[in-house]
């Protein structure tokens, strides 16, 4: 019996060692800036035809709201907006269009042109990243989120290295760079070195996410983040 209360006592102070050094110095505040995205954003709006503006809001932590959002057009004589989004060309010209939330302290905008057809944003459009550490552990390298034909990959360059010594490693997409709770669960972490990638689900936009994260998951710790930067 005495042994066995050994053995407990050693494994309770080993993961108890690891958890610690997985969190390190790092202060948990799980706030994040508030934000306004427009999530189909288009290049040219053809005359006389109307496309269906759409526009998240995100708050203070990262999570998805239903907050009302308002649409405005720099310039109505070339293209008229509704308040709920329904964009039409009514001639040549460019214009900038607002996505604002309800409050007027979030806003989003992008510049469109009139005339010719309607055209989205390239949707092979990609978006990149560098992986650093929040732990005492090793964990970096670059990365890629690459859009093509409507579906997303997650590629993880060569020049990655982490360790095998995180219990229970996943890494996730997420808005709020310290929480997992509205994150997308992306996989557990297999490959500790090198070229590899993640196939992500259709339901997934390029533009979805602000964050690449990882996560030691049996402790809920951080240990490693990415800002994805803007598409390219």
């Amino acid at each position: 019996m005495k042994i066995i209360k050994i053995y407990q006592f050693a494994f309770f102070i080993s993961i108890s060692i690891l958890r610690f050094s997985c969190i390190g110095d790092n202060f948990i505040d799980d706030f994040v800036e508030p934000v306004i995205r427009i999530t189909n954003a288009i290049d040219t709006l053809g005359i006389n035809t109307s496309y269906q503006m759409e526009a998240s809001v995100f708050d203070n932590v990262g999570m998805l709201i239903s907050d009302p959002i308002s649409w405005s057009s720099s310039n109505p004589d070339i293209l008229s907006i509704t308040s709920t989004g329904i964009a039409k060309g009514l001639q040549l010209g460019d214009v900038t269009i607002t996505a604002m939330s309800i409050d007027a302290t979030l806003a989003s905008s992008i510049n469109v042109t009139v005339g010719g057809a309607t055209t989205e944003i390239a949707t092979e459009k990609k978006r990149s990243g560098i992986i650093k550490t929040t732990s005492s552990y090793a964990l970096e390298g670059n990365f890629e989120l690459e859009n093509i034909g409507g579906a997303v990959t997650l590629t993880i360059f060569e020049d990655y290295k982490a360790t095998s010594a995180l219990p229970g490693l996943y890494v996730y997409l997420s808005n709020n760079p310290n929480s997992i709770s509205e994150a997308y669960e992306i996989s557990a972490v297999k490959i500790f070195e090198g070229f590899h990638s993640y196939p992500i689900s259709n339901s997934v936009g390029l533009n979805d996410f602000s964050h690449l994260i990882y996560f030691c998951k049996p402790f809920n710790v951080k240990v490693g983040e990415g800002v994805i930067g803007d598409p390219k």
